[in-house]
């Protein structure tokens, strides 16, 4: 039999490679029984042993290179092939003897001088055989066997192959004989996608697309060469790299030819019915397919590396790679489009009587079965809505035809709820409609294995709807038939309807709030978040602090503000599952007290927090308060431009909501050209709204009262034409009287310290020098006790001279310095005192506290934080104090005189 010499080649170094040190030091740091390099299809299994074996510095070493092919299945050739391999580097006078004499010599005879003839090398030997999962005959895999069971120790078998082989692993592993590389160790990390992207490619890709590249591929070093190909010409790589999957042309060919193209026609079937699942076990894989040996199929394709990723430790459930299950539905879809729906309904199917109603909905609605769907929808909403799980619900709402939903009470309910966060205000009151004429014809009866939070929703439904049409009231501004509603839904609510009656306070809340009436507004408001409490709606308790929290600051109190999200924000954060839809919401209302205390470092730090949680965490309705409170941050900082372009954005995003529009976008935008002395900018705003014709108006007309104040003052200052101070100024005085007798009505604190400051602001444009300070002198006291910073310090340089005056004032001293030396004042030198002026506030509260013996988990609550928030702030004060513990910072700040 003749020997194929190309055969018993190690294969030339291709120019370029990819080092892969992390892998071929594990393998040069010794030398077991049986290397075992198994992976599926591109994943360099014999790119890395060549490599291994190349490099080696043991000179004592022989490496014998057989790359296996089909034929290889007769015993006889393999055996011929072995022989020679080891013969080309090793002295092996017996074996070499006993194949010349007998064209077929006794398999037997030959492997026992193999054996015997290696025996007598001192030198290590490896025995490299590639592509061994196509040896599949029981005969050849014998030769192994004996080979492996009584090698000389100074023999290595190293197997690359796509599957494992039928040799005795869990016993090589036990006795420390086997080395395994896999899949996962194979996989490029980023460094090593960059560099082959790079070297081997000829790409210089961004470094944003390569992460993006590395992870479609899940480092798969054959879909990133065909990426690598398809890209070659391209100049949107960003857009390509986005919409890379396994339909790409070489992708699907590859994975066609060089996989599916091999596997038993059975097996094809099941990988192509199993494609729909987005994970794999057992019995769900018998649902699609119609076999009772799925569990076993699974772990069949897991030995023979068929690119499936299991994901547990025993091996229970699966996925398939990325690119893999993408071309495999491509396949499906092409081959056999008319079983597609049939998977989805049987992989609905069997997760409904899972009790998973997540995965049985995305199923129903591929499988394009709207009734079906819908009837999952109305099971999975209560969970839903428990969750705040708002984004998924309002998509599968959205997804399901009007038909669908129209005639079931609970789902029409709940699409009058999706146009109510879209705006579609008449949307509402047309689906609310069809809610009550549902639920008169055909009273929602709960299937008997309905849940009790199905049952309960269904029971409660009329006070849903009441609620609803309140809240729909709210958004038009229309603040007497919101309580209307609200009072109907206490009537039709029980004393124990916890939800409902929570919702109903709530848009009480909200009224009082709209008409200006705080005191009552906080009050029946914080009886819904109790009630929201009472029922278990911890998303709702957390998110009901964000309107909470802005009417403590409407009030007057910055620092209850600060508290109550402090609070909510450390159980949001601590809760289990999911981000809450709300987490983002309390990280930019606490911002927002925050940029009004001055700590604008620590205000950025949440601003971040709520951007990196993305939309998912934030309610539609509040999204433009990211913007709007980072317009707010760059202000205090100093950037008036950027502050412009964020209002923009926010004006973009907007969507209204509940809450009160009380610090209108327009307005915000005329205060800005204001601070930047673009008065005639300003002007236009106040002649377009209106608000230069308006004397009196309710407390959503406040906002733009006091902006019109500013910008009358303004307007003063840069023409200080006595004739004209008379007009101007009376006017702004007479608007103040106005507000100010509304706000002390309401119970408007934040309102009264607005008035006091802009009276002080006026009667110095006036020369009134003893009046402005008196009236400052009032605003302070109100004011900076309770937090109220930027309200001072964003009036810039009028305000500064008054309050240099105000530091010789006994009356204002001490609260003129506190703001004369608060972070970020316009103008201002900051003192020199060493590294603690890094700090944020927040940091030096943590720091006090470390000084103390409170534990870790006292330090959180005490600060209402949560112990990994705390962590951070830790972390933080030990990098700039350049210390590793806490002694270390106590000890540090009492050096620089900060404890």
């Amino acid at each position: 039999m003749a020997v194929l010499g190309t055969k018993l080649r190690l294969p030339v170094a291709r120019p370029n490679l990819v080092p892969r040190r992390r892998l071929t030091d594990r393998l040069a740091t010794a030398l077991p029984r049986v290397v075992l390099v198994s992976a599926p299809a591109g994943f360099g299994k014999t790119t890395l042993l060549a490599q291994w074996l190349r490099d080696s510095d043991d000179p004592d070493r022989r490496v014998a290179w057989v790359s296996l092919d089909e034929a290889d299945n007769d015993p006889a050739r393999l055996l011929e092939h072995v022989v020679a391999a080891l013969a080309s580097v090793r002295d092996l006078p017996d074996a070499s003897r006993l194949m010349a004499d007998d064209a077929d010599p006794p398999a037997l005879a030959v492997l026992t001088s193999v054996v015997n003839d290696l025996d007598l090398h001192a030198g290590s030997t490896v025995l490299a055989l590639d592509d061994y999962h196509v040896v599949e005959s029981p005969e050849a895999q014998a030769v192994t066997a004996f080979l492996l069971e009584h090698a000389p120790p100074q023999l290595t078998l190293a197997i690359a192959t796509r599957a494992d082989p039928m040799l005795p692993l869990p016993r090589l592993r036990a006795r420390g004989e086997l080395l395994e590389l896999r899949a996962a160790d194979l996989r490029f990390t980023q460094d090593e996608t960059s560099s082959f992207l790079d070297r081997v490619m000829g790409l210089e890709l961004p470094p944003a697309d390569v992460r993006a590249l590395a992870d479609r591929t899940e480092g798969w070093v054959a879909g990133l060469q065909l990426a690598g190909l398809s890209l070659q010409g391209v100049q949107d790589s960003t857009g390509f790299v986005h919409d890379f999957t396994g339909t790409n042309r070489f992708v699907l060919d590859y994975l066609v030819d060089e996989v599916l193209a091999h596997q038993p026609a059975d097996v094809r079937r099941f990988l192509l019915d199993t494609s729909v699942l987005h994970e794999l076990t057992g019995s769900l894989t018998d649902a699609l397919t119609g076999r009772s040996d799925g569990g076993a199929v699974l772990e069949a394709l897991d030995r023979g590396n068929l690119f499936v990723v299991p994901l547990d430790d025993q091996r229970t459930w699966y996925r398939y790679h990325h690119l893999f299950v993408e071309a495999l539905r491509a396949r499906l879809l092409s081959d056999h489009p008319d079983r597609v729906p049939l998977l989805h309904h049987a992989a609905s199917v069997w997760y409904a009587a899972r009790d998973r109603p997540l995965d049985a909905v995305r199923h129903a609605f591929a499988a394009a079965e709207p009734a079906h769907a819908a009837g999952l929808v109305e099971w999975a909403l209560p969970d839903l809505r428990r969750e705040r799980r708002d984004g998924l619900l309002r998509q599968w709402l959205t997804a399901l035809p009007d038909d669908a939903v129209r005639d079931r009470a609970l789902l029409a309910t709940y699409r009058a709820w999706t146009r109510l966060v879209e705006g579609d205000l008449d949307g509402v009151d047309a689906w609310l409609a069809d809610a009550e004429s549902a639920y008169e014809a055909h009273p929602p009866v709960p299937a008997p294995q309905a849940s009790a939070a199905t049952r309960e929703e269904l029971r409660t439904l009329p006070a849903t709807i009441a609620i609803f049409r309140a809240s729909a009231a709210q958004a038009r501004g229309d603040t007497d038939a919101s309580k209307r509603h609200a009072h109907r839904a206490l009537d039709l609510a029980g004393p124990d309807d916890h939800m409902a009656r929570g919702g109903a306070a709530g848009f009480l809340g909200m009224a009082a709030w709209a008409e200006g009436d705080l005191g009552e507004a906080v009050t029946t408001f914080t009886t819904a978040v109790r009630s929201l409490a009472a029922a278990g709606d911890v998303a709702d308790e957390f998110g009901g602090t964000v309107p909470l929290g802005s009417m403590w600051v409407a009030r007057g109190r910055p620092d209850e503000a600060r508290r109550l999200f402090e609070r909510a924000l450390a159980g949001a954060q601590d809760h289990p599952g999911a981000a809450l839809a709300t987490l983002g919401d309390l990280h930019v209302g606490l911002a927002d007290v925050l940029v009004e205390q001055g700590h604008l470092d620590l205000a950025g730090e949440h601003l971040r927090a709520a951007s990196a949680l993305g939309d998912t965490a934030s309610l539609l309705e509040n999204r433009y308060r990211l913007t709007m409170t980072a317009a707010r941050l760059h202000r205090a900082q100093g950037d008036l431009d950027a502050a412009l372009r964020l209002l923009q954005h926010s004006a973009d995003r907007y969507v209204p909501g509940f809450f009160p529009d009380i610090r209108p976008l327009a307005a915000q935008r005329a205060r800005l050209h204001i601070a930047r002395g673009l008065l005639d900018d300003a002007r236009e705003w106040a002649t377009t709204a209106g608000v230069d014709q308006q004397v009196a108006g309710g407390y959503l007309e406040e906002f733009n009262q006091l902006t019109y104040v500013r910008l009358l003052i303004a307007e003063q200052r840069a023409d200080p034409d006595p004739g004209a101070a008379a007009d101007r100024l009376g006017e702004a005085e007479s608007r103040l009287t106005a507000i100010a007798a509304g706000a002390g009505a309401g119970g408007r604190g934040a309102t009264v310290v607005e008035v006091h400051l802009l009276r002080s602001l006026l009667h110095d444009a006036r020369g009134q020098h003893a009046a402005a300070l008196g009236e400052l002198a009032r605003a302070l006291d109100l004011g900076v006790p309770h937090g109220f910073v930027r309200l001072f310090l964003d009036e810039g340089e009028p305000l500064e001279q008054l309050l240099a005056a105000a530091e010789r004032h006994p009356a204002a001293a001490a609260h003129a310095r506190t703001l004369r030396h608060a972070t970020y004042l316009p103008g201002a030198a900051t003192a020199d005192t060493g590294v603690a002026d890094a700090l944020s506030e927040r940091e030096l509260d943590v720091l006090r506290l470390l000084a103390t013996t409170l534990t870790g988990p006292d330090i959180a609550r005490e600060l209402y934080v949560s112990v990994n928030t705390l962590r951070t702030h830790t972390k933080h004060i030990f990098t700039k104090l350049d210390v590793n513990t806490r002694r270390a910072a106590v000890e540090r700040a009492r050096e620089l005189g900060h404890l």
